[in-house]
């Protein structure tokens, strides 16, 4: 779960201020109904002390006195209980009221997080990847094989058992991705499912907590440029480096010069180095990469990623002529 420190800091203060309100709500019910029914008030003090003088006594190692300090518990919340029924106050209305009852507006159930603190993560992590909207139409329960034509043939398969097998391997990707993060080049021609895929991977990540930053390559360098010349002040490289999974879509449809090919390139290495994920499309063949960018660019992405070639007809222009 990639949270960063700042990131972690405030959700933890959103949880303090959760079971603050949820305190202060409770003082405020409470002084109303002892307002109106002061023997609540006087039993709910008598309360009090029996816990306290059980405390002192587990403390100065007294156990004698511990069962009828039991006793009167017992009967303190038996009359409790009464009264509430007389006064026809609902079961709990005096008791804090958690936005997580499970953990108590703490985030954490022991020194696990709780089910409320990983929710919260997850939707914070959708935000910032950018992705909620195109996420929701693709990932893996939408996607359809059949825009894969079988009379099409691509090596020894038809297309559509070709494509199976990818689907298959993309699938293994994300199941194991915290086993041993890998990155992967997508290339083939335009509307073959190379960003669909990309995506069903990022839901699945973001899913598991994961962190996920998609940009198309146009918008990264422009992002990386902008930091490059002061007019961004947060350090752009700290988040594209450091988030579980980076996606790049269309790489070579940027502006390739000096400064792109060295930012490629040191993303690609530093990633690499730090054992983080990298999934990259892209039209361009690797022979096409390694002309258009570096020896050292094409090195590393040989060496370092899984090469999946997406073959077939357009799918988009196929699904335009359905309709």
């Amino acid at each position: 779960m990639a949270l960063s420190n700042e990131q972690y800091s405030k959700m933890m203060r959103d949880y303090d201020a959760r079971r603050f309100q949820a305190m202060r709500d409770m003082e405020i019910r409470r002084e109303t109904v002892y307002g109106r029914f002061p023997k609540l008030r006087d039993l709910q003090q008598r309360i009090a002390e029996n816990a306290a003088a059980r405390a002192r006594a587990g403390i100065t190692g007294n156990p004698a006195s511990l069962p009828e300090l039991d006793r009167e518990s017992a009967a303190l919340r038996e009359e409790k209980d009464r009264l509430l029924r007389e006064y026809r106050i609902p079961d709990g209305y005096l008791e804090p009221h958690y936005s997580c009852p499970d953990c108590r507006d703490t985030g954490y159930i022991g020194s696990e997080k709780c089910h409320c603190f990983r929710r919260a993560i997850s939707e914070l992590l959708y935000d910032q990847s950018g992705l909620r909207a195109v996420l929701s139409r693709e990932n893996f329960s939408t996607l359809s094989m059949e825009y894969y034509d079988q009379d099409l043939v691509i090596g020894s398969k038809n297309l559509y058992d070709y494509m199976q097998e990818k689907v298959a391997f993309c699938r293994r990707f994300a199941e194991n991705y915290d086993l041993s993060p890998q990155s992967i080049l997508f290339y083939g021609p335009t509307g073959t499912g190379k960003t669909f895929l990309s995506n069903c991977i990022a839901k699945e990540l973001l899913d598991s907590c994961h962190s996920v930053l998609y940009f198309s390559a146009i918008d990264l360098f422009n992002l990386f440029s902008r930091n490059r010349y002061g007019q961004d002040p947060d350090p752009v490289d700290r988040s594209v480096l450091s988030c579980d999974l980076l996606i790049i879509d269309d790489l070579g449809t940027e502006s390739v010069n000096s400064f792109t090919v060295s930012k490629l390139f040191y993303c690609i290495n530093e990633r690499l180095n730090r054992e983080k994920g990298t999934v990259i499309s892209t039209n361009l063949d690797p022979a096409h990469l390694r002309e258009l960018y570096s020896e050292r660019i094409y090195s590393r992405i040989v060496s370092g990623y899984t090469l999946l070639r997406l073959d077939g007809q357009d799918i988009r222009i196929r699904k335009k002529f359905r309709q």
